[in-house]
Order: C-alpha cells, then structure tokens, then sequence
C-alpha cells in the first residue's frame, strides 16, 4: 500500500478487539547507532526502527567513515555497527532531513572528526531550533557559519571545553547531542543548563542510562548539571524497544472504538517518555492492563476531560489531543510550549485541524484547551482535507479523529515514513479485527 499523497481514514466498524506490534523507538534506536559510532569495538543492534530518520541517521554515520551492516538471518532486523579508527569530516554534506536526532545529535560528532562538515535538510528544517547546540559547540571551539540549517562547521585540531552553557529550554535533545559525545572530548564535559525547566527530561535520562549502560561516568547529582568523564564508550549489543509513543496512537484508537488493543513487547521497566501514556488513559477514564501479552488499553464508558502536564512526554499531544476531541468536558493539556519548534508548530496545527472538524479548541501560552465532543463526536464533520504539514505525528491524529468521524481525509500520508512508513497498513489491519458481538 503507498503512502503517498491524500488518504481517506477509515473508520471503526464497531469495538475493536485487535493485537498491533509497532516497531522499534526511533528515539533508542537513534542513541544507540550514535554510541555504536564511538564505542571501542563493534556493537550489533536488533530491532533497529526502518523508518525517514533512522535511515537519515545511518546514511549521516556511513558518510563519517562509520561501517554500518545489514546482518541477514536475524529473526528481527538487526545491524552491525563498526566504528572507524578516526571520523572524517564531510565537507559534501549531511542531509538532516526534518529529523531532530540528526541535525542535533551528528554535528558533536562532526566536531570530533575535525575538518570542516556542512549540514542541510528539509526546507523546514530550517525553522527548527539549532542554536543553543550550536552556542555549545561554538563554546568548545568549533566555528559555526549559521544559527540554523543549513550551515557549514570547522572543528579545530583539539576540542576545548570541559564548561558549556546553554539554555535548552526549547528542546531536550541539545542536552543529549552533547552528552552523547562528551567522553571522547578531550577534558569530558561540565554541561550546564541556564534557562528554565528542560523539557522532556526523560529524554535526557535516558540518554544518561544509555551511556552508563556502556561504562561511561556520568555525574547528574545537581539539577540542570551534567558532568562526563573523558574515556573510552564500551561497545554494547543492544535490542531497541517497541516504540512507546507511536504506540500511543494505537491505544487510543482502541479506546475510542469502545474496545481494546494490547501492543505486545511492552517493557516492565522503561526510560521512554511515552509510557506516560498509561497514566493519562487511566486519568481520563479508560482501563490499562500488563500482561505478558503487552499491555492493552480498554474503553471504560466515555473518556472524560482532565488537566495534563505533558512536559515531560510532549511528543503525546497530538494523541492525547485526539483523545480530548471525544471526551466529555474541557481538557487542558500544559507544558508543550516548546513543540512549537518541532516538526511544525504543532500547537498551532493541532488548533486548526481539530477546529476544521467542529472541535472548541484554543491555545495557551504553554498548550491547548480542548472542549470535548463527547463519545461519538455528534455534530463533527470535516470540513476540509486535513492537513499533516509534513508532521508524522498530525498523520496520526487525522487517522485517530477519522476512528470516530467518517470521511476524513489526510493531504500527505507519506509524512508517516519518518518513523512508521507501513502506518497505513497497521492501521488497516488495526480496523479490522473488531470484536465479534456477544
């Protein structure tokens, strides 16, 4: 099935009783080919996600002289990652695309590898944020010719540091990119956050788990302070975890049939942010159970309105955003001003397009007020052709309101090929497996 172009949604035959396996986290997945690429000796790495940005993230890695190898045979997709003696510069270029992990997390690599390394991406690209990241690797020496892609960067001989400041209030991810190279720099790194709360910590923590899992020290004892020791990154075979939040959708669509869907794989334990999902189902009236079949999601009467603090596990509001669509009463969902500069200002996206539909909805100064329409969505009806402004994750909310609402229809499904290109087709099988009646 393509995922190109226009795509009508198709809707929920009646309570769903369905079984979805989603693939690997694109944010594990992406951390660890990055600590595969410095680590001391091969690292294999089994259940990679397929999907725009890992693609972008190996292609990034080979281009810096990393071997990346397909393994066949394995009963999940899996890769052997070698690193090189040394990094080389790529003066040609590294196409970002629209994806945050690479624009982020490969320049601090780039600078390891000295020379000079020009970046580029998706004409949005350019108005995601990049210059705290970029203040930082200016602070450790490196020249950088721009504050946003693309842009061109020369790394000197010898790295600086250990001291970096800079205020990663707009995104998590620049605390990561720099951590994730810190013990190869040549003093480590003292990182200090001066702006206000970091957003989606849990982000950041699993980035320091993930580099202790493979030996590196790391000190985060003071709040908005991080101190790595210079030192070798141990090589380490790694299965990547189902991917929580794209998860999310699934669960959701579930519980708005009226039924169930149990994703298998869940972890009992987890550094993901989107296992927050579990909570605010439970917060606006549904059911969640692990099992050593995974965990499901079961309707339990009508959703209703509640306050959710999505700071930490902001990728979740356009789900969580899709879920107050059907909700009785007001949902306020806070602390998500900053995915203003995701993918597209998703605040202002989500607005529009459950508007375009009939949903009461507004912004605030740090996320959305939701006047729900209740179980079955009475009185909605697309007005237009709903728009996923290249945003993987507003594919997935037109997709979860068209569960409900019949004859919704989607600009650009191919925008889903940056972590799940066979949404489509899961989706459809999803819809499929409804509940025979009792």
């Amino acid at each position: 099935m393509s995922t190109e172009g226009a795509w009508t949604a198709p809707v929920s035959r009646g309570p769903l009783r369905a079984v979805v396996a989603v693939p690997g986290s694109k944010s594990e997945s992406n951390r660890a080919l990055v600590l595969a690429a410095l680590a001391d000796a091969p690292s294999r790495l089994t259940g990679v996600l397929s999907a725009r940005d890992t693609d972008l993230m190996i292609a990034a890695l080979r281009a810096l002289s990393v071997r990346i190898d397909d393994l066949p045979g394995a009963t999940e997709p899996a890769v052997q990652v070698t690193p090189p003696e040394r990094l080389a510069p790529v003066p040609d270029g590294i196409d970002c695309g629209l994806a945050g992990t690479v624009m982020r997390f490969v320049p601090p690599l780039a600078a390891l590898a000295g020379g000079r390394t020009r970046f580029f991406g998706d004409a949005r690209a350019a108005d995601r944020p990049m210059g705290p990241l970029l203040d930082g690797l200016r602070q450790l020496g490196v020249e950088v010719d721009s504050d946003a892609l693309p842009f061109t960067m020369g790394s000197p001989v010898r790295l600086g540091g250990p001291v970096v400041r800079i205020d990663s209030a707009s995104s998590s991810q620049f605390i990561s990119a720099l951590l994730l190279s810190a013990a190869r720099l040549p003093q480590g790194i003292d990182l200090i956050h001066t702006g206000s709360t970091v957003p989606s910590l849990p982000h950041i923590e699993m980035t320091v788990a993930m580099l202790r899992e493979r030996g590196v020290r790391v000190d985060d004892s003071e709040s908005g302070r991080w101190l790595v020791a210079p030192g070798p990154i141990a090589a380490r075979d790694q299965i990547i975890e189902p991917d929580l939040t794209n998860a999310s959708v699934f669960l959701a669509a579930g519980v708005l049939s009226g039924g169930e869907v149990t994703v298998p794989g869940w972890p009992q334990r987890t550094a993901q942010p989107g296992v927050v999902i579990v909570e605010v189902l439970q917060q606006m009236g549904a059911s969640t159970e692990l099992t050593e079949a995974g965990l499901t999601a079961r309707a339990r009467g009508g959703l209703r309105g509640a306050e959710i603090d999505l700071h930490e596990a902001s990728e979740l509001t356009p789900v969580i955003a899709g879920l107050a669509a059907f909700a009785s009463g007001a949902t306020a969902i806070s602390g998500v001003a900053h995915i203003r500069g995701h993918e597209t200002d998703r605040l202002a996206a989500i607005e529009a397009e459950l508007a375009s539909v009939g949903i009461d909805v507004r912004q605030t100064a740090d996320g959305l007020v939701i006047q729900g329409a209740g179980g079955r969505g009475e009185g909605l009806a697309p007005t237009r052709m709903l728009r996923a402004y290249a945003d993987h994750r507003l594919a997935q909310l037109a997709a979860l309101i068209g569960v409900v609402v019949p004859g919704i229809q989607l600009d650009d499904i191919g925008s889903v090929s940056k972590t799940m290109p066979d949404f489509p087709v899961r989706w459809r099988q999803m819809l499929d497996q409804v509940r025979e009646r009792q």
